[in-house]
């Protein structure tokens, strides 16, 4: 009988501190293939850190980070490329006025031809590209049409269908919803499943439990740099999680204590 495989990521007692501010302390959790990870909390948990851990932007302090098994320590985010580790921040890294095929290799154009007669195969590179957002159930008519000229939610699939084609295992999502509307999201939320389905291992952060819970496998809640709670399907209900991100105890006092003053004789 084989061994199980390792998690495709895995941190066990990672801290993070900025002097003497602690960013993270003790987060522990495995992100394994063909599940949607989500990392909720809000503003402050720590979410940023933990991405910026995650991506290679930010070493931790403490506790080890492991990519299948093997430990590792990044000095940037270009070695947890090279791990297949695709993180698509809120800004995507997109150039509106730059065509969409560009925007989809950006910096890694195929080319044709040597030497000094090397050039970019604009052809292959506009093929590819339509071929992966067809993957995604997007049909780009217009290769040379500027990417600032799609919706939120398309450009989202430009980012996510790029850090497919050039190999990620693990695709960080970064609050890919907030700044979409309802429709928009729906739209979003349709290609992190369609990411995990392709048995990509997917880390959706998030602030917001109502676009985490319907793609989710696994809950994780983070506040103020320390996990809160790690959950799978079915072991947490919607309600819960609502009530675990709002602050469940010290919203139910705030609630109160303004309805006491509402109540109160002006």
């Amino acid at each position: 009988m084989s061994a199980a495989k390792p998690p495709l990521l895995e941190v066990r007692g990672v801290s993070k501190y900025f002097g003497n501010v602690i960013a993270l302390k003790d987060i522990s959790l495995g992100v394994n293939a063909g599940e949607v990870t989500c990392v909720l909390g809000d503003n402050g948990a720590g979410k940023s850190s933990f991405i910026k851990i995650l991506s290679g932007v930010h070493g931790h302090d403490e506790g080890e980070f492991l990519v299948e098994g093997e430990e590792v320590r990044f000095k940037s985010p270009r070695d947890a490329r090279e791990l297949g580790i695709a993180t698509v921040f809120q800004d995507l890294a997109t150039v509106p006025l730059m065509s969409v095929w560009r925007n989809f290799f950006l910096g890694s154009e195929p080319t044709v031809g040597k030497g000094p007669l090397r050039r970019i195969d604009v052809k292959r590179a506009q093929r590819t590209m339509r071929e992966e957002m067809q993957k995604m159930g997007i049909d780009v008519r217009d290769a040379d049409q500027p990417v600032g000229t799609l919706s939120g939610g398309e450009r989202q699939a430009v980012a996510i269908a790029r850090a497919v084609f050039f190999g990620a295992k693990v695709l960080i999502l970064d609050e890919p919803t907030s700044a979409l509307g309802v429709k928009q999201s729906g739209v979003v939320l349709r290609y992190v499943v369609q990411a995990r389905e392709r048995g990509l291992g997917v880390i959706f952060i998030t602030h917001n439990p109502h676009h985490a819970y319907p793609v989710g496998d696994r809950f994780v809640v983070l506040n103020r740099g320390r996990l809160l709670g790690d959950w799978r399907r079915g072991e947490i209900g919607r309600d819960e999680l609502v009530k675990m991100m709002s602050g469940g105890a010290e919203l139910d006092q705030l609630t109160h204590e303004l309805e006491s003053q509402l109540e109160a004789p002006g």
